[in-house]
């Protein structure tokens, strides 16, 4: 039988802990992953597919988030924060990925991609799932992103704008022209 799930802890009482003394931050820090550490970990997973790598940025960022938890000005929401730091530590890694590689995905290791996807021991889908996830790949960066945070996050627009930096009607474009590409794609 799993334990009842901890009544979640609004913002300003979680900075508390955060900022107090060692015990109090321990403390903050469990509360924080309790609230927040599975949505970021799937949401860098999604951005970088494999566990191992997700797993890594998940490390990055949890690193990131705890050590800049005193510069935390409140000027947006505590989630809303670590999510901008997990989204860029996934973009980085994407980035340094995509140096060290001499191929990419896009110039036909597409089926490469598909094969080490379902050797994956923590991938569980379907081949259905895997195609979807091979075509998201192939998106432009910030349509991936937008793409992963809009179809499997279910983020509103005007949240993405703060996340990303970026205007409501430039998303909303970014995903469009995302949909067009995965649906073409799997019609095939």
């Amino acid at each position: 039988m799993t334990p009842p799930a901890s009544k979640p802890v609004n913002d300003e009482a979680l900075l508390k802990l955060l900022r107090g003394t060692p015990a109090h931050q321990e403390k903050g820090f469990r509360i924080f992953l309790e609230q927040y550490g599975k949505r970021l970990y799937w949401h860098i997973r999604r951005l970088v597919t494999f566990h191992e790598d997700a797993n890594d940025v998940f490390q990055n960022t949890l690193l990131k988030i705890y050590r800049g938890m005193q510069q935390f000005e409140g000027k947006s929401s505590l989630f809303t924060w670590s999510y901008r730091i997990a989204t860029n530590e996934a973009i980085t890694f994407l980035q340094q990925q995509a140096r060290l590689k001499s191929e990419s995905i896009e110039q036909g290791n597409h089926q490469q991609y598909l094969d080490q996807l379902r050797a994956d021991q923590w991938f569980d889908g379907d081949d259905t799932q895997a195609r979807l996830l091979a075509q998201i790949a192939l998106l432009p960066e910030k349509q991936r992103i937008v793409f992963n945070l809009r179809y499997f996050e279910e983020m509103p627009y005007e949240e993405m704008s703060i996340l990303l930096d970026t205007s409501v009607g430039a998303l909303k474009a970014s995903f469009h022209h995302a949909v067009k590409k995965v649906e073409a794609a799997l019609i095939q």
